[in-house]
């Protein structure tokens, strides 16, 4: 499957399932990285635009460049208000927009999906001098029981799963190849609660996840359920997650 359409038709678990990015995290944006409420972004592989939001609220201008179209229906829905919020029809590598156009580029829960080298090329394109890169994730804590029940579930019954993150490790190859090994990492703590609708609704929001129709989708769901009432407290799981960022420039033509 093309890669911009495996989140077709999961739009609405996107975005009741996923959460934010951590405050402190946005907070640091803006104290610590130059970004303000002048700042023109390109948020990349931007789906229902939950970065995108944080970001809006913050004042910024942001385009959210995002190819899928059920994404993008609810971005539009969810953030329409904002008179600085535009939405484009474009990919990573094919963006749409002009040349040294952005201050900064986000993008978050995306890149793994990315051809790097014309992603990288399409980053150098439309940054303005000086502009800014920033990979994002949110990213389960494997030390905490509810994700690593998670996983193993994930990996029994969803053959596209790879690992959360699309499989991303830390300081991963294709981060170093982008970055050139010229790169600052952060990560902030982001704890996130779900109620059994929410956690269900996560769950199935994986590109990688079942969905109905699909050979043992009844089993695979009921198993999701158990960890919920196995782990919940008062109703409510505690998902331990960070939200961690890989930021730097492309200014060589040097690699990929």
């Amino acid at each position: 499957m093309d890669n911009t359409q495996k989140f077709s038709g999961l739009a609405n678990d996107y975005t009741i399932g996923r959460s934010a990015y951590a405050n402190t995290f946005i907070e640091s944006l803006y104290s610590g990285y130059g970004f303000s409420e002048q700042s023109v972004i390109a948020d990349i592989g931007s789906g229902t635009g939950k970065l995108a939001k944080q970001l809006l609220d913050k004042g910024s201008f942001v385009y959210c460049i995002e190819p899928n179209e059920d994404m993008r229906r609810i971005a539009i829905e969810e953030l329409g208000k904002y008179k600085s919020f535009r939405s484009v029809d474009g990919t990573a590598e094919e963006t749409k927009l002009d040349e040294k156009s952005v201050d900064y580029i986000t993008v978050a829960q995306a890149f793994h999906w990315f051809h790097v080298a014309p992603f990288k090329k399409e980053c150098r394109r439309i940054l303005r001098d000086n502009g800014m890169v920033l990979l994002i994730w949110n990213m389960r804590d494997m030390a905490n029981e509810v994700n690593r029940v998670s996983f193993e579930i994930f990996s029994k019954y969803c053959s596209d799963f790879k690992g959360f993150g699309g499989g991303i490790q830390k300081d991963d190859i294709r981060i170093r190849q982008f970055f050139e090994d010229r790169y600052e990492y952060v990560e902030f703590d982001n704890p996130i609660f779900y109620d059994k609708d929410t956690f269900i609704s996560r769950s199935l929001s994986g590109s990688y996840s079942l969905r109905k129709g699909d050979v043992n989708y009844s089993e695979y769901c009921e198993s999701l359920l158990k960890v919920f009432e196995t782990y919940s407290k008062d109703n409510v799981i505690t998902m331990a997650n960070k939200t961690v960022a890989y930021v730097g420039k492309i200014t060589s033509f040097l690699g990929i």
